[in-house]
């Protein structure tokens, strides 16, 4: 079995969000066949879309052996066991999770697509990912993660503390 390297992004903004991602990168940790190596920060951002709470942000890199289409649904359960219900594009959510990278794969299939479309425009994403994997190529653009990061506007996106810490106020 091959062991492939991926970044995730997680995201909450309904509920105890801190909770609720550090419990998501709980469920996620199921070796062998994937397993949670790194993880950053939490952020705090605006949330896209219509009017909602702010959303907590993090990124973790995990190892796995599961297929890009495995992976996703391992994300998918894992959304779901938190309560996430997708009523409209972008509105609130339980829980957010994303792959970001699958190695250096590029997959362009109607139900998933590597690298996440929108990560290089997304601060809340770029920020977090460039705290634990700042030399990580994009296998598109060729640039790494550090280097994307500094192309965007950080404004609007702001750290809070480690996961796992309680939020100072």
């Amino acid at each position: 079995m091959t062991v492939v390297p991926c970044a995730i992004a997680l995201g909450s903004n309904l509920g105890n969000s801190q909770h609720i991602l550090r419990s998501a990168l709980l469920a996620l940790h199921t070796p062998p066949d994937l397993e949670v190596v790194a993880q950053s920060s939490l952020y705090q951002t605006v949330a896209i879309g219509p009017i909602q709470p702010d959303i907590l942000n993090a990124c973790a890199l995990v190892n796995t052996t599961l297929s890009p289409q495995d992976l996703l649904y391992r994300l998918l359960h894992v959304e779901q066991g938190f309560g996430r219900v997708r009523r409209e594009r972008w509105g609130p959510r339980t829980l957010d999770l994303d792959v970001l990278f699958y190695g250096q794969a590029i997959i362009l299939e109607p139900d998933l697509t590597i690298p996440h479309p929108r990560l290089r425009e997304r601060a809340f994403v770029l920020i977090p990912l460039a705290e634990i994997a700042p030399q990580w190529l994009d296998p598109i653009t060729h640039r790494s993660v550090q280097s994307l990061c500094g192309a965007i506007d950080p404004a609007g996106v702001q750290r809070l503390g480690a996961i796992d810490q309680p939020i100072q106020p």
